[in-house]
Parts: structure tokens; sequence; C-alpha cells
């Protein structure tokens, strides 16, 4: 445990440190507006994400696809022939929206990337009280891994984290910091939460 303890403040120190240096900016660039991610079956995400996990659905729409031209790869990169069947639109409390996509395409890979991966992510949501997160996503059957994990050393320490999957393998985290985090004291930008949006 006492390892596990030195890796997560370790891990804390890295990522608490990334980013201190001063950058440009794209004109007018207000925030993060959504996360786009790809599912292998739109209803099944669309009822994970609004009665698992409690977020909201917003819009529908599609399908989109080029049948004559180059118009899929030119705007998305994807192959001329991939189609959009169904993109929804889902807001997660007061963090940003998630963008779902049920994608058909002939190069089309199932890939399910480990946070390791280069490539891979994970989308975390703020929740008060990671102990009852786990709970509840016990008793719903959803896999999560160990945890509730408290940081208490490095710039991270007052946050407690705890990572769980989708069913079809996405990667998420249930993460709290009640009473914020050490770097704060003095730290010339503070990272946005949406226990506080406003700030």
């Amino acid at each position: 445990m006492r390892t596990i303890l030195r890796n997560a403040t370790l891990a804390a120190a890295i990522l608490g440190s990334a980013g201190s240096a001063s950058a440009d900016s794209i004109p007018g660039m207000r925030g993060h507006d959504h996360t786009g991610i790809t599912v292998p079956d739109m209803k099944q995400a669309v009822d994970f994400f609004t009665e698992v996990v409690g977020c909201k659905k917003a819009m529908s729409f599609g399908p989109f696809a080029d049948d004559k031209g180059t118009f899929m790869q030119d705007l998305l990169g994807v192959d001329p022939k991939a189609v959009i069947e169904q993109v929804t639109m889902v807001r997660c409390g007061y963090g940003s929206n998630i963008e779902l996509f049920k994608y058909t395409a002939p190069d089309q890979k199932d890939l399910k990337p480990k946070n390791s991966d280069i490539g891979g992510f994970h989308i975390a949501f703020y929740v008060d009280d990671v102990a009852a997160a786990k709970a509840y996503l016990d008793a719903k059957g959803v896999k999560t891994r160990m945890g509730p994990l408290p940081v208490k050393e490095g710039p991270a320490a007052g946050q407690t984290i705890l990572y769980f999957q989708a069913p079809w393998g996405l990667q998420l985290e249930a993460i709290s910091y009640p009473d914020g985090m050490a770097y704060e004291k003095g730290a010339d930008t503070v990272l946005w939460s949406p226990k506080n949006p406003e700030k």
C-alpha cells in the first residue's frame, strides 16, 4: 500500500507540474466544450451515461455520409466511406458536454486503449464522496478498480480517486477534493472544477 501511495504521489507531482510554461492561445478560446467518443452501441452508451452516471441527453442527430466524394475524409480525417449513423450529446452536471458517435467505416478498428497507451484517455467526474460513488457503482454492476485512493502528498494532495469502466471498456474516474488540493496554495493558475464552476 505504501508503494501505491508513493506512486500515486509521484504521478500527481508529475501531472501537477505539467503545463506551467506560458503559451499563446487560439483566438477567442473560452474553454473545453465537449469530448467526443466513438461507441459500439449508441443505446448502451446513452443508457450508461444517463441511467448510471447521471448525465442528461440534450440532442441526437445524423446520419452523415458521402457516397460519392471525400467529404468525410476532408472534414473528419476518416475513411471517405465512413458513416456517422448517429451523434448524441449529453450534459453531465456542471461539467462540459460529451458527444457520443456511432460510426461504421471500412477500416474501423475496435480499440480499447489502456490509460498507459498512447492515445489512451479517460473522463473524470467530480463527485462529493468517492466512497459513496464506489458503493453506487458496485451496486449497479459497474467494474471498479482499487480505491477510493486518497492522495496525501505532493501537489494533488487532498484529492481522492477511483477508476471505473463503461460496459464497452471506456475508462472513467470519480474524483473529489472537497477542501481543494495542495498545489492551490500560491498557484498562479487554479484548475477549473465543477464544484465551483464560476471560478
